[in-house]
């Protein structure tokens, strides 16, 4: 009996040990992670929907990515990222079976594999002059023919085999000083005809022989007057543009090899006009289209060369090209505008009587306006021809509509993530809580056994899509109230498009989004830009009345001189609740540790002319800042200059109107870094929420250091003149890499180290005392990681016990940077082979727990590397003591492990930054990822050592503790029985 107990107490201590190991199961992932793809803002389409194969799309972006997506439900089918400078500049299929791209300035082209992504062939297109991209690619559906697939860029044009893209010939422009606008191909004649201007008033075309590239005729004509805007070809041998003044429409035809041109004025042809006129980039055979103080007007080009009004389109929002119906017929649609509708409207280009579609579509008007349009056919059962559209809009989504209805939507908007903060959910009211739905016994006991099945790892893999499906549906984690945990939580994001999303952290639904006004397209705001999201208030004590809300701030236009503009939102609803359009322009935003009476948290906005203004604008926040006006600090890096200022308040604004909220700055110090022999390349400083659990460290032999704790500390990373471009353009000799640690209130350099042979790009963290930062060894031809660790020698004789329990040390004495104190620092580097594209930080509530690196490498994976590692004490052979204290030792480089990378086998594609945030729970720390994708996990660097595991099964615990409660009683029973026959003997 007892040999059976204990057998049964060893299987039921295996089976706990096996919920705390370290791996991730199968049926685990998706648990506490989730992976969004997405596309980014649509630039080119091109529908593929032949009778054999999948119905598709095929679309570029502006985020580089090339894409296949099934038109039924705009699911990926494949996608391929280009790198960050390869802007993709045309797209179209050739032989009905490869997608063709061009990209970089015109200098690759590459065919991709319809059916399934994969690179079929490259073409390098070298040139020697930037100029206009153009890609001409025939149309064509048998796969069997080579057609020429026209390519002008660089200064060249090339005829581009599309069966394997040789480049067949050649044809070289950057000799001459030709502008070349368009380039047609005449397949009745094999005549290309290359046009295009010299200057503003001188009009070139280039006749040449498509099967050889020989220059057959070239003509010039003197123009009128100068041009406006690009060329735009009506036809194989007709061209229309604008004059220099926008009030007269040049039409230039081409007809026996001779250029002709006449002009016309658009008052001529739209009556009472007085406006200036755009010529839109619609491809329509023998019409263009012009927008005309927000009117679309359609102008029919006849056969003699004359122009003919063919119809105005009030609220003219977008216009698609023509797509061929039938032998000879083309259509092409428009959209208008009506509050929260869109009227979509399909005609024949050479019948304008009648429709062919008109329909009325309800949009979400947080989607903004439709900015691209693109049309496909279908033939309907009834032999008719039905229309889709594909519709990008203001907010870089993508519809598609058909029939009426958005068929789908795919919110491609989040592909461009510019800014992300964090706010928590509400707080679960009594009689509010989520109901749990009850569960019939049959089900209940199901549960278990697959669970069991999981743990025992004898599961099938329909048993752990059961299990992963049962955990999902079983889970807390997508309610829409705080947890104790504070695993849930609310990540608010700002898009490049200008608009706000709030991502739920257990399963990354859109909770809400808003379009925000002050960033939209307006006369008063033509190029606005979303620049970054701060927390404005985060009610504490008043959680349960108030909602927390964000601030968004922007500008209207990329220059610094551009003003500012202000959004405040409702963190729960996404309900804009003010917006303000400021008199000054931002330059710096800076946060300030302090709150108002309603929790508001008070901010200073610094603008071009050195002045700072207070936000809020209230009487409580001036009064706030007064009390704190000499401990306001910040700095400012001029990078093309090298210089880096300190900064504090002076006085209120002296200016024409009196601004009790604008404030004069006054310089503290400065830092000039010679151009000569240095330039910035990268700063970083601490987080100002980070939070520090105790600032000694004890080494080995109880010896302890204080680590020099201090928010105002800058990293400044400077290289060489000659290193400041890519790897590999200077040499060893040439290159060279200075950082520096800066005390940012009194301009003090506490720290400078040179690395010679060494250059950018730098990437780099800074956390409690220390600094890791990533860079490339030219002389090694490898990248390095280096650390630096920043001691407080002040206090380096706080160790004696005696001294700290009789209160005699002077931990607790005032800290100032003013103090000038003592620091040492350690440092060391290491190998990493690895480029790194973003490094951060795990943060936690106390900062207890151990840190973890986060470094988004080149793969766009996100690797997890202890910062043990990165210890600047490890030795070759280090002592035993400090193999207790966990001391690594030293090797010269640093592992990469492949468990140890966050995102698993997926990939975050376009990474361009990490984002942490600590939960309530101590040993876990939230991690957002984002760039074309997202990616969220919760990881625990020190282990769940202060939690059991969400998949612990309490129902096999209470099995257990009722079985040794049998097994004890049955015991007992069984003794007693044996005592007592043992007695009766």
């Amino acid at each position: 009996m007892a040999m059976a107990i204990r057998a049964f107490l060893m299987f039921v201590l295996f089976l706990f040990s096996t919920q705390f190991c370290f791996s991730l199961y199968e049926d685990q992932v998706g648990l506490m992670d989730w992976h969004q793809q997405y596309l980014g803002k649509v630039k080119h389409a091109v529908f593929h929907t032949q009778k054999t194969g999948r119905k598709r799309v095929l679309v570029s972006t502006e985020e580089n990515v090339v894409a296949s997506l099934d038109l039924r439900h705009g699911e990926i089918f494949w996608r391929q990222i280009l790198g960050t400078n390869d802007i993709v500049d045309g797209l179209d299929i050739a032989l009905g079976k490869y997608v063709i791209t061009l990209s970089s300035d015109g200098s690759m082209l590459r065919a991709w594999n319809l059916p399934d992504g994969q690179m079929v062939w490259e073409s390098s297109l070298q040139g020697s002059k930037l100029s206009k991209s153009i890609l001409n690619v025939p149309k064509n559906l048998k796969a069997d023919k080579d057609d020429l697939i026209l390519v002008f860029g660089q200064g060249c044009l090339h005829a581009v085999s599309s069966i394997d893209g040789e480049v067949l010939w050649k044809k070289d422009f950057s000799g001459q000083s030709i502008e070349v606008q368009q380039i047609t191909h005449s397949p009745h004649n094999d005549l290309i005809y290359v046009a295009g201007y010299v200057g503003s008033s001188k009009f070139y075309v280039y006749q040449i022989n498509a099967k050889n590239g020989e220059l057959l005729k070239d003509n010039t004509a003197a123009l009128p007057s100068g041009t406006y805007g690009e060329l735009l070809s009506v036809s194989s041998d007709m061209f229309v543009t604008l004059d220099d003044t926008r009030s007269k429409i040049l039409l230039i035809n081409l007809k026996n090899g001779e250029i002709n041109y006449n002009d016309n004025h658009i008052s001529d042809l739209i009556k009472d006009t007085s406006g200036q006129g755009v010529i839109l980039p619609s491809r329509l055979p023998g019409i263009f289209a012009l927008n005309l103080d927000s009117l679309g007007i359609l102008i029919k080009v006849t056969n003699e060369g004359g122009l003919v009004l063919v119809e105005k389109i009030n609220n003219a929002a977008a216009l698609s090209d023509a797509v061929s119906i039938s032998d000879g017929q083309h259509a092409f649609a428009f959209v208008q505008h009506e509050e929260n509708k869109i009227h979509l409207t399909v005609k024949d280009v050479h019948n304008w009587n009648s429709d062919l579609l008109k329909e009325r579509i309800v949009i979400d008007h947080q989607r903004g306006n439709v900015e691209k349009i693109f049309i496909n056919n279908y033939v309907r059962t009834d032999r008719s021809n039905g229309f889709r559209a594909l519709i990008a809009m203001e907010d870089h989504s993508l519809l598609l509509v058909q029939q009426g209805e958005i068929v789908w939507s795919r919110e491609d908007g989040l592909a461009s993530v510019v800014d992300v903060t964090t706010s928590d959910l509400p707080v679960e009211k009594e009689g509010v809580s989520v109901a749990k739905v009850e569960q019939n016994l049959f089900e209940w006991l199901k549960g278990h056994i697959l669970k069991l099945k999981g743990t025992l790892m004898i599961a099938s893999p329909g048993d752990v899509a059961a299990i992963q499906a049962m955990r999902l549906r079983s889970s807390e984690k997508s309610k829409m109230t705080r947890d104790h945990n504070g695993f849930r939580k609310l990540l608010i994001v700002l898009t490049r498009a200008g608009k706000v999303f709030a991502l739920h952290t257990g399963d990354g639904r859109i909770v809400w989004s808003v379009l925000l006004r002050t960033l939209r397209k307006s006369e008063a705001c033509e190029r606005p830009i979303g620049l970054n999201i701060y927390q404005w208030q985060d009610p504490h004590h008043h959680a349960l009345d108030e909602n927390p809300s964000v601030f968004v701030v922007g500008r209207c236009g990329p220059s610094l001189a551009a003003p500012a503009v202000l959004s405040f939102i409702d963190a729960y609803t996404g309900r804009e609740l003010n917006s303000l359009s400021l008199a000054h322009t931002v330059a710096q935003v800076m946060p300030l540790p302090y709150t108002d009476s309603t929790e508001q948290r008070l901010h200073l906005i610094i603008d071009v002319n050195q002045q700072a203004y207070l936000y809020p604008k209230t009487p409580e926040a001036i009064h706030i800042l007064q009390h704190e006006f000499a401990n306001v600090y910040w700095y400012s890096v001029d990078a093309d200059n090298g210089i880096i200022r300190g900064h504090a308040l002076n006085s209120r604004c002296n200016g024409e109107v009196v601004d009790e909220y604008c404030f004069d700055l006054r310089d503290l110090w400065s830092i000039v870094f010679p151009s000569e022999s240095e330039r910035i390349l990268a700063t970083m400083t601490r987080k100002s929420n980070e939070v520090v659990h105790t600032q000694a460290k004890v080494m080995t032999n109880q010896d302890v250091m204080y680590k020099y704790i201090s928010k105002n500390l800058l990293f400044v990373a400077n290289v060489a003149p000659k290193a400041i471009g890519e790897i590999g353009t200077a040499t060893p000799e040439e290159s060279w890499l200075v950082i520096y640690i800066i005390d940012t209130v009194t301009g003090r350099i506490l720290h400078r180290m040179t690395h010679h042979g060494c250059q950018g790009p730098v990437q780099a963290v800074f956390s409690e005392n220390w600094v890791v930062y990533h860079y490339f060894n030219l002389r090694a031809h490898r990248y390095e990681m280096s650390v630096v660790e920043v001691y407080d020698q002040s206090r380096a004789d706080n160790k004696d016990v005696w001294k700290l329990v009789l209160g005699k040390h002077n931990l607790t004495s005032p800290f100032s940077s003013y103090s000038r104190p003592e620091v040492i620092t350690k440092s060391q580097s290491y190998y990493f082979t690895h480029s790194v594209k973003a490094i951060e930080v795990t943060s936690t509530a106390k900062g207890i727990t151990s840190k973890q690196l986060l470094i988004g490498t080149i793969g766009d994976q996100v690797l997890a590397l202890d910062k043990r590692f990165l210890d600047p004490r490890r030795t070759l052979n280090p002592s035993q003591a400090e193999k207790e204290e966990g001391i690594i030792p030293l090797t010269d480089s640093l592992p990469i492990i492949a468990q140890s990378y966050i995102t698993h086998s997926l990939k975050v594609e376009g990474l361009r930054g990490i984002v942490t945030v600590p939960a309530k729970l101590e040993s876990t720390s939230l991690v957002f990822a984002y760039g074309v994708d997202l990616f969220f996990t919760r990881i625990a660097p020190s282990r769940t050592y202060d939690s059991l595991t969400e998949d612990f099964s309490y129902a096999l615990l209470l099995i257990t503790i009722v079985a040794l409660v049998a097994a004890i009683f049955v015991t007992w029973v069984l003794s007693e029985r044996k005592d007592l026959q043992e007695k009766w003997r």
